[in-house]
């Protein structure tokens, strides 16, 4: 492995000041501006050029042609496996793995609240946000996978907890105007104090210095030896049912990538220390056991 990855490295210099065009879940955009972009401008001496948006969108713009970025990197095998199916690259590799926690602002007035939570005594974090007025944050689950996997994690909270209307106490109708932001937008809002709380990876807020509320595996989406579990919450979506998926991220080579060596170099080098250095500081742990995505 070690000598596949220095060989892909070599001749990294004659891609000096080439653009990589990436594409990649929103919710990596710290990780990926503060810590992929200059790594990558030292290691394959490539200006990368990222697109920070929901996995969802980035595979059907992918699919219908109206981007054609080098690299896509998706959060959950559902966005990995659209491009894969229509052809667009020939397999996703796992290269990290976040859970679902609860974010919240320390401008909120719920704060004291929320960091007690689950102390003897103290008010569940589902209780806190059930309270009237209480501002919660949430993207689209039309177009960005988080926005399936909090209502995944509801749905699996009120199971765990015994609480059966948790869910709708919490996020009200499935499309909820009120709660709905693009995902750049979440974090900004809940730093802002313009949110309470939010749904969020464990990679946001952590790297933003947020404060939030670790969940327990049986509902966090993290663990891949609960995907049996996982499965008891079901989305319908358009008429059709989703289920959710542990929150592993992939990463693939696009099939017309306009600088497809580059790209290759980049996947070899997401794999190798310094990227897992890199994945670690941002708060992302390793992959694992998990095996790459397959058409």
């Amino acid at each position: 492995m070690a000598g596949a990855f220095a060989a892909l490295m070599a001749g990294a210099g004659a891609t000096k000041s080439t653009p990589l065009q990436v594409a990649y879940a929103g919710s990596m955009g710290s990780m990926m501006d503060g810590g992929v972009r200059p790594a990558i401008a030292k290691a394959l001496g490539a200006e990368m050029q990222g697109r920070a948006q929901g996995s969802t969108g980035l595979a059907n713009m992918i699919i219908a042609g109206s981007i054609r970025p080098d690299v896509f990197i998706s959060v959950t095998p559902g966005p990995m496996r659209i491009v894969l199916k229509a052809g667009k690259a020939e397999r996703g590799i796992p290269i990290a793995r976040t859970e679902m926690v609860i974010a919240y602002s320390p401008k909120s007035q719920y704060a004291a609240a929320l960091a007690k939570a689950g102390e003897p005594g103290a008010k569940a974090w589902w209780q806190i946000l059930e309270t009237p007025g209480f501002r919660f944050g949430r993207t689209d689950p039309n177009t960005d996978p988080q926005g399936l996997n909090i209502i995944f994690m509801m749905q699996l909270a009120g199971r765990y907890y015994h609480q059966p209307d948790l869910a709708e106490k919490i996020l009200g109708p499935q499309i909820n105007p009120q709660q709905i932001f693009q995902e750049p937008q979440v974090m900004a809002r809940l730093q802002a104090g313009q949110l309470d709380a939010s749904s969020a990876y464990k990679t946001q807020p952590a790297a933003l210095d947020l404060p939030f509320i670790s969940l327990p595996a049986e509902i966090n989406l993290g663990s891949a030896s609960m995907e049996h579990e996982y499965q008891q919450a079901s989305v319908k979506l358009n008429g059709k049912p989703q289920r959710p998926a542990p929150l592993v991220f992939y990463a693939a080579v696009l099939e017309d990538a306009p600088q497809p060596k580059l790209a290759s170099r980049f996947l070899a080098w997401m794999q190798g220390p310094e990227a897992r250095q890199i994945l670690a500081r941002y708060h992302y742990d390793g992959p694992g056991d998990d095996k790459p995505l397959l058409p």
